[in-house]
C-alpha cells in the first residue's frame, strides 16, 4: 500500500469514483470509503475529500457521517453538498438557490488560496445545485463566487478546510485537475506512487483469483470495453479456458455483429467465439414496452437467459464457470451503486440477476472501477491496435433505448402551462419553441429525472442555442433537455404517436445511424466526437414521419459532457439524407449538455 493516501467519503454523488480517479490522475492513490468510517482508518490518508450527494443538505434523511472528521486535523475537501455538510457541521447556514444553476458557470476568484494557486481571475467551473452555502462558519473566507452562486468555494486556511459548491472533478471545470493537484500534492502533501501498469498487475491477479480455475465466459459486444476485458482475460488464464459469446439482439448497428467477429478475431481468439441470433426473441420479449427502465430490465434478462442457454449447449455448469462483463464504472453508478446514491437508469449490465451473481463472486468485471478513457489506456497497456481501443463506444442495449416508445398521450396540463414560460425564454434568444410530448431520462443535483424536451426553431447560432438551453433547463421544472430542429424549416405540428419497438422502427433508427456515422468518417470530425447516439422520437411531425435526433457529444469520462459543435454545413448535408429516409419527418440536434441530459436518451 502506498504511503500517500486520499480518501473520498462518498455520500451518494454521481462523481465520486470520478474524484477518486482524479487522485490516482496524479499519480496519488486514492480509495472510496462510506462517511461514517472509523476516524482511525481516516487517519491513515493524508487528506479527505467529501464527495456530493443526492440528498438535500436539508433532508432528515441525510447519509450518516463520521462527525470526528472535523477534529481530525487532516485537510479536507468539500464538494458541492460536501462543501454544505461543512458549512454546517461548522456553524454556517444553508439555503436554497434562487435560481438553479446546472452546467457551466463563470467563477471568480477572491483573494489568494493555496487551492487556486496558478488560476486565472475568472475561469469556468461546472455546477449541479439546488443549494447553497448563504452564511459562512466562523473562520471561514470566500475564495471564489459566480453570478448566481455568491460562495462558490470558501476556505478556513488555519484548519486546511476548503468547500466548492462546483466540481473541480469533471473535465468541464476548466482547471479542476489543477484545483485537486493544488489541495492534493501541496495541501495534503502527498507523493506520486500510483500508476496504470500498477493496476494492470492487480487485475490480472483478481482474474485468477476469481476465475479459480474455472472456465470464463465473456459477454462479448465487440465494444472497446469487452475488447479490453477480453486481453486482460488472456493475458491472465489459459486460452482453453476463456471463451467468447456474443448475441445479437435484433437491436445492434448496421453490419455490426460482423465487425464484432472480425475485431475480435484480431485478437487471435477466434476458435472461441461464437455469434448467436437472438432477435426474434429481443423483439417478441420488449413487445409493447414504454417504460425505459423495464426495456433495460429486460433486456439484461434475455442476455442472461441468451447466455445460460449456450452455455447448456457447450456442456458448461456452474460449478465449471465464470461469467465476465466489460461494466465500466458509469454503468454501476448510475444504477445506484453505492449506499447513498440515486438510480439514473439501469445498465442492462447491471440487472438483478447480474447483481445476484456480484454478490455471489460468480462474475468477473476487472473494468468496473475504470473510465472510458482509463480503459483506452489499459489497452494500449496490453497492446491492443488504436483501432480497437479507440472504436466509438455503442451500447449494450444498442437500439433498444435508441428507440423511444410511446403510448401516444398527449402532454400533461401541468407541462402545457409551461410552453408559454419556455415560448418567452426562447423568443428573447431568437427562437420559437414548443414542448415536445416525450420524456427522456436526465441528471440534476445527482437525480433521475424525467422530462420532456423543448424543440427550438430558428438560425443555427450553437453560442445562442446553448445558453438558451441552460436558461431553458434551470428555469422550468418539466424540462431536461432542449433539440434544435435540423430538418425541415420548421414544424407546424409534433403530436404524440403510439409507437414500440419493432423491427420496422429499428431499421428506422439503423439507417439513420448508418448515415450519421457515414458522414462523420467521411468528413474526418470522429476524433472530436466521444459518443454519437441517433434517436427515434414517437412523435408525428405534421403527419410526414417521425422524429430522428442527433446526439454527438463531447466528453472525457461520460459523467460529463458538452454536445458537439457541428460545423453547420455538415449538420446541414447530414440532417436533409436523413430527412429523406421514408418515414422520417424531422431532424433534429440535442444541444443539452450533461447535466441536466444523460448522454443516451434512456
Amino acid at each position: 500500500m502506498a504511503d500517500s493516501k486520499i480518501i473520498v467519503l462518498d455520500f451518494g454523488g454521481q462523481y465520486a469514483n470520478l474524484l477518486a480517479r482524479r487522485v490516482r490522475e496524479l499519480g496519488v492513490y486514492a480509495e472510496i470509503a462510506l462517511p461514517d468510517m472509523p476516524l482511525e482508518k481516516l487517519k491513515e490518508a493524508k487528506g479527505v475529500i467529501l464527495s456530493g450527494s443526492p440528498y438535500s443538505i436539508a433532508s432528515p434523511e441525510t447519509p450518516a457521517f463520521n462527525p470526528g472528521i472535523f477534529a481530525s486535523k487532516l485537510p479536507i475537501l468539500g464538494i458541492c453538498y460536501g462543501m454544505q455538510l461543512i458549512a454546517r457541521e461548522t456553524g454556517g447556514k444553508i439555503g436554497k438557490c434562487d435560481k438553479k444553476e446546472f452546467g457551466k458557470a463563470e467563477m471568480t476568484v477572491l483573494g489568494e488560496s493555496p487551492v487556486f494557486m496558478g488560476l486565472p481571475e475568472k475561469s469556468i467551473v461546472w455546477m449541479s445545485h439546488h443549494d447553497q452555502v448563504v452564511e459562512m462558519p466562523k473562520g471561514f473566507e470566500a475564495i471564489g463566487t459566480t453570478e448566481i452562486c455568491k460562495i462558490a468555494a470558501m476556505a478556513n486556511e488555519k484548519e486546511k478546510i476548503y468547500g466548492m459548491q462546483f466540481h473541480p472533478e469533471v473535465a468541464h471545470t476548466e482547471f479542476g485537475m489543477e484545483i485537486i493537484a493544488n489541495f492534493v500534492l501541496d495541501v495534503c502533501g502527498c507523493k506520486k506512487e500510483w500508476s496504470m501498469e500498477g493496476y494492470l498487475d492487480k487485475a490480472i491477479a483478481d482474474i485468477k483469483q476469481k476465475a479459480g480455475g474455472k472456465k470464463v465466459l465473456l459477454l462479448a459486444s465487440g465494444g472497446v470495453d469487452s475488447t479490453v476485458t477480453l486481453a486482460l482475460l488472456a493475458r491472465a488464464l489459459e486460452e482453453e479456458k476463456i471463451f467468447a459469446l456474443h448475441v445479437d439482439t435484433g437491436l445492434m448497428r448496421e453490419g455490426e455483429s460482423g465487425a464484432v467477429e472480425k475485431a475480435l478475431g484480431e485478437l487471435e481468439l477466434g476458435q472461441q467465439l461464437k455469434v448467436v441470433d437472438y432477435s426474434k426473441e429481443f423483439f417478441k420479449e420488449l413487445g409493447k414496452t414504454i417504460d425505459p427502465e423495464k426495456k433495460r430490465e429486460i433486456i439484461g434478462r434475455l442476455f442472461l437467459d441468451a447466455t445460460k442457454k449456450e452455455v447448456e449447449k457447450l456442456g458448461f455448469n456452474e460449478n465449471e464457470w465464470v461469467l465476465a462483463q466489460g461494466t465500466i464504472y458509469p454503468d454501476t453508478i448510475e444504477t445506484a451503486r453505492t449506499k447513498y446514491s440515486d438510480r439514473i437508469k439501469t445498465h442492462h449490465n447491471r440487472i438483478e440477476e447480474i447483481a445476484k451473481l456480484v454478490e455471489k463472486g460468480a462474475i468477473i468485471e476487472p473494468l468496473s472501477e475504470l473510465y472510458k478513457d482509463e480503459v483506452r489506456e489499459l489497452g494500449k497497456l496490453l497492446g491492443l491496435n488504436d483501432e480497437l481501443v479507440w472504436r466509438q463506444p455503442f451500447p449494450g442495449p444498442g437500439l433498444g433505448i435508441r428507440v423511444l416508445c410511446s403510448d401516444g398521450k398527449a402532454l400533461e396540463k401541468k407541462v402545457s402551462a409551461e410552453e408559454k414560460k419556455a415560448k418567452e425564454i426562447a423568443k428573447k434568444h431568437g427562437f420559437g419553441a414548443c414542448i415536445l410530448p416525450v420524456k427522456s431520462v436526465g441528471v440534476a443535483g445527482d437525480l433521475r429525472t424525467y422530462r420532456h424536451p423543448v424543440l427550438l426553431s430558428g438560425e443555427l447560432d450553437w453560442e445562442k442555442l446553448e445558453t438558451a438551453s441552460i436558461e431553458l433547463t434551470n428555469s422550468l421544472s418539466e424540462i431536461n433537455r432542449v433539440v434544435f430542429l435540423a430538418a425541415p424549416g420548421s414544424v407546424k405540428k409534433a403530436k404524440a404517436k403510439k409507437a414500440f419497438l419493432d423491427e420496422k422502427r429499428a431499421e428506422l433508427c439503423r439507417k439513420a445511424d448508418s448515415i450519421a456515422n457515414r458522414i462523420v468518417l467521411a468528413k474526418g470530425i470522429q476524433a472530436g466526437i466521444w459518443q454519437f447516439p441517433v434517436i427515434l422520437l414517437p412523435i408525428d411531425i405534421d403527419k410526414k414521419g417521425e422524429a430522428i435526433v442527433l446526439r454527438p457529444v463531447q466528453s472525457k469520462e461520460a459523467m460529463t459532457a458538452e454536445f458537439y459543435r457541428m460545423e453547420p454545413e455538415i449538420l446541414r448535408q447530414m440532417a436533409s439524407e436523413i430527412a429523406k429516409i421514408k418515414g422520417i419527418g424531422a431532424v433534429f440536434y440535442d444541444i443539452t449538455n450533461k447535466p441536466p441530459g444523460t448522454i443516451e436518451w434512456e
